[in-house]
């Protein structure tokens, strides 16, 4: 079997190492210290942009690292899901540095939705200054008042209404909506009740300025606000808004976030193996270089055989990832889902692990933010809710093993 990543792939990873280690690891602790100085509250509608992450965006458009996730050889550059996902492991090693190659959620996905299935006039007034990294966007789907955990719960209601369509309800852990530059949601609703239970929602493009959609909040994660992007609560009261707008026609809400939603988690999962490593990589140097009773920390306590787990868990939640995308690109999304399910679950679960440990190693360094652990460790439970519970994907793999014996 052949594991090596394609040519291309290979001169993309070594462009964007490079492009990392000149211009965003010297300055990462720097960004994040400085980012919690200007944007130190819930206020989000004070939050500001870095210069210097503004500046390396421009420097990185410069030099063609830029919408690489796109798998389109004009607007992106045409990598295949399998190619890409090296590219997104080494940026998960710094979690602002997606932001930097257009390459963050939930943009990706939005501009992967507009992409496939967009109106010629949709990509135009949304896709096209997404792909500028112009604008921000954000993902109206969880909401405060149903078990999200099963989407078909969804309260809110996109109704037609002569030529437009009227929205209500609320949707929160919004990501990104705190953003300066977040002009758009892309919000599924209830449209088609007497539909099959998975064609009675739609997808509409809801500009944020619209008259009646209110931002509550901003909502921490582990008391972290995650500044300048955010995770919001928003309200619609009969939010107007043309019914061109809506993404394909009514009823295909589930069908484009299958689509949507296979990509971004091999994106979300090599970003999770990127934080692992740069865990491991950090444990390993904090072992070697302190001493307790008269030993380095790695020689204690059973520590080489923690750092050897990791290593072996790492690896084997990468190959499963990678399994995955090469999946997707030969046979499509529909025909990966015990594989898209089996990462969603894996991957989060041993990056918890091995940040738990290297916070170990650290004492208390690893609590604050000297260190990006505790970051990591935010990120690492997030994540297994995010697009999904684990018990959810769990359900998945389970259906489709047990479809294998449905005649036995």
């Amino acid at each position: 079997m052949h594991f090596e990543h394609s040519q291309k792939a290979q001169d993309y990873l070594a462009r964007l190492k490079k492009f990392m280690q000149e211009n965003i690891y010297p300055i990462e602790r720097k960004i994040y210290a400085e980012m919690e100085e200007i944007n130190p509250t819930g206020e989000w509608q004070k939050w500001k942009l870095h210069p210097d992450v503004e500046k390396l965006k421009h420097k990185a458009r410069e030099q063609g690292l830029w919408n690489l996730f796109l798998p389109d050889a004009k607007l992106g550059k045409g990598l295949s899901c399998l190619e890409y996902a090296p590219l997104a492991e080494e940026m998960g090693r710094v979690p602002f540095s997606p932001e930097i190659f257009n390459c963050n959620a939930p943009d990706t996905g939005n501009m992967e939705v507009l992409y496939h299935f967009g109106s010629d006039a949709q990509k135009q007034q949304w896709l096209d200054p997404l792909l500028a990294g112009e604008i921000r966007s954000v993902f109206g789907m969880t909401e405060p008042d149903v078990a999200s955990s099963d989407a078909t719960n969804m309260a809110a209601t996109i109704e037609i209404d002569g030529d437009e369509a009227v929205i209500n309800g609320k949707k929160w852990w919004s990501t990104g909506l705190g953003h300066p530059n977040a002009k758009v949601t892309i919000f599924m609703g209830l449209s088609n009740p007497e539909n099959d239970r998975h064609a009675q929602h739609s997808m509409v493009l809801v500009p944020l300025d619209s008259k009646g959609i209110e931002i509550k909040r901003m909502l921490t994660a582990y008391g972290d606000f995650d500044a300048p992007y955010g995770h919001g609560e928003m309200h619609f009261t009969d939010v107007r808004v043309p019914k061109e707008n809506i993404i394909m026609g009514l009823g295909k809400g589930f069908a484009i976030a299958q689509g949507r939603l296979g990509p971004g988690r091999i994106h979300h999962c090599m970003r999770a193996i990127g934080m692992a490593e740069k865990a491991l990589e950090l444990a390993i140097l904090r072992g070697q270089s302190r001493q307790a009773f008269g030993k380095p920390l790695i020689k204690l306590g059973g520590n080489q055989e923690r750092i050897a787990e990791a290593r072996m868990a790492i690896d084997q939640a990468r190959l499963l990832t990678l399994n995955a995308a090469w999946k997707i690109d030969a046979v499509g999304v529909k025909n990966a889902m015990t594989e898209i399910s089996a990462i969603k679950v894996v991957v989060p679960r041993m990056l918890q692990n091995v940040v738990d440990m290297a916070i170990q190693f650290h004492g208390g360094a690893g609590m604050c933010s000297d260190f990006p652990l505790a970051r990591f460790a935010a990120g690492a439970r997030a994540l297994r809710l995010a697009d999904g519970p684990d018990e959810v994907h769990q359900g998945m793999v389970t259906r489709i093993e047990l479809k294998k014996y449905a005649n036995n």
